[in-house]
């Protein structure tokens, strides 16, 4: 196995194996094999390091296009697009909705001109990016694809990931638009799409962060992802395509919490599950299909307002897990995120952790060198037979969609988050500069990035040039298809990014769809 060219020794010039196993075990499972338990790859990070991202989006499309050039500087390896709240549900920033939130929590696009200004000058055919939206998350890869095509890439080469994980917004994130049903229709059209067109393309991202970032425990945050992928899998088996054609390009997305063994042996448990599942009931034949890839972004819930420079530490053992715990990708919070979007300043030393971890502790030297020990495999096994548990329940309630009808999974994290809270109120879980080792009267000093209104009145002077621009007859037409492929079982990519080209916006798209498909209330929880 190819490896990188550096020095694996340790500080003091031990030499590392690529892995290493107990002495009187000569057949003990090896990273690279199935069931994967120790890594997916046989050498992991010898062969090549984790991506190293960080989440950047606010304000307007060229602000965060000047974000992404100044982290690409500074040597991060892949771009992460967060956007704003009226995108992320659907509306367009000149919207009623849309008013006093465009640009606060991440970028505002509403159409293939925001998407093509948000990567000028940066060659998308050369780049991975993840994209984290769900609701309309087809909508907005569909600006992707036509702003690529725009730029002359060849589709197919196209490398990231499209969170689209809407099985997850009705179980915690609470971002949806359609019911649960049509969305997995929408879903399906985007895997066989990219199955067929853009085969480096991850086309979900099954994402456990929200899950736990609402309130889950570790063990539900792993059964309730698994179990989102699993729908997800079997609604691609019932469109009739093969498990092996979509299967490699399904991911995962963790959360890298606090106890740090729990969350090594979260990511170790995963990839067993997973591989057996897939081997064993799916069918699937082709290791590729097998492999849990993931990306983790340590835990925004567990950062504190009150000493916010505790978070830099905080991240840094949170990461220092994922990484112990074999993730592809990882994104590390900045230090003031509890207060506003991400300074500079914090966004580089978040970057600089990521790198000291890399290149300064030896970690990547060796694969799963946690192995072997009696708590972290113990905790493996246990968190996998507990996750087998929440399987079991959840197929007796009929799967996944009908536990999320009836509110199910809502009201488990419901209970884990208070049970969470009061260990806190009582003192049995204690976090540093917020139930104890208080400061009174602290004077936090921190630059915040601010937002100016002006960003939300560019984003509407744009929105009405481009519909005084474009071919309103044009688009008016192709909005039409589109409604009537959503009535039909007709795949919607097509219409989709023909409607982009047409320079459609997000939320003329989205309205479209709704007179098929509605909306959906959840159940009172």
């Amino acid at each position: 196995m190819k490896t990188r060219n550096y020095n694996f020794d340790t500080l003091g010039g031990l030499k590392n194996d690529d892995c290493y196993f107990p002495s009187e075990k000569q057949n003990e499972e090896k990273p690279g094999e199935f069931p994967f338990t120790r890594g997916i790859h046989p050498v992991q990070y010898r062969r090549r390091l984790w991506t190293m991202r960080q989440f950047a989006g606010f304000g307007s499309p060229e602000d965060t296009n000047s974000r992404f050039k100044f982290l690409l500087e500074r040597g991060q390896t892949g771009l992460s697009v967060a956007f704003d709240m009226p995108t992320l549900m659907g509306y367009d920033s000149d919207h009623d909705f849309a008013e006093g939130e465009v640009g606060k929590c991440g970028v505002a696009i509403s159409s293939l001109a925001d998407m093509e200004t948000l990567f000028d000058g940066i060659q998308m055919e050369e780049i991975s990016t993840s994209m984290t939206i769900n609701g309309p998350a087809m909508i907005i890869w569909a600006f992707y694809v036509a702003a690529a095509q725009n730029q002359g890439a060849d589709i197919s080469k196209l490398n990231g990931t499209t969170q689209n994980d809407i099985l997850k917004e009705y179980i915690a994130q609470k971002e949806w638009i359609f019911p649960p049903k049509p969305s997995m229709r929408v879903f399906v059209d985007g895997v066989e799409y990219a199955t067929k067109h853009t085969p480096k393309w991850n086309t979900v991202s099954i994402s456990g962060y929200h899950i736990r970032e609402a309130g889950s425990t570790a063990v539900q945050e792993l059964a309730f992802t698994l179990g989102d992928g699993f729908a997800y899998v079997e609604a691609c088996l019932e469109r009739g395509m093969d498990v092996d054609e979509f299967a490699p390009r399904l991911s995962h997305f963790f959360n890298a919490h606090s106890d740090f063994f729990e969350e090594i042996a979260k990511y170790r448990a995963a990839r067993r599950i997973w591989a057996k599942r897939m081997k064993n009931k799916y069918g699937a034949k082709d290791e590729r299909s097998m492999k849990l890839r993931f990306h983790s972004q340590t835990a925004g819930c567990s950062l504190s307002a009150q000493q916010p420079e505790n978070n830099i530490a905080r991240t840094a053992i949170q990461a220092l897990s994922a990484v112990l715990g074999g993730t592809q990708s990882l994104h590390t919070n900045s230090m003031d995120e509890t207060l506003a979007l991400p300074s500079e300043k914090a966004v580089e030393i978040a970057l600089r952790t990521q790198q000291v971890i890399a290149f300064e502790t030896g970690v990547a030297n060796t694969v799963d060198p946690l192995a072997g020990s009696y708590y972290v495999e113990d905790l493996t096994d246990r968190m996998e037979a507990e996750a087998e548990k929440i399987f079991e329940k959840v197929e007796k309630m009929g799967g996944v969609i009908a536990a999320i009808e009836r509110g199910w999974f809502q009201q488990e994290i419901a209970n884990a988050a208070v049970r969470q809270n009061n260990l806190l109120e009582e003192k049995q879980r204690i976090m540093v500069g917020v139930n104890d080792f208080v400061k009174e009267n602290e004077n936090i000093e921190i630059p915040i990035l601010e937002i100016d209104e002006k960003v939300a009145e560019m984003q509407r002077e744009k929105l009405r040039n481009i519909r005084e621009s474009r071919d309103n007859l044009a688009v008016a037409e192709t909005l039409k298809k589109l409604k009537t492929a959503c009535e039909t079982d007709e795949n919607i990519m097509p219409h989709l990014i023909e409607a982009a080209h047409r320079y459609a916006t997000m939320g003329e798209i989205v309205e479209t769809m709704k007179t098929v498909w509605g909306e959906w209330t959840e159940p009172m929880i």
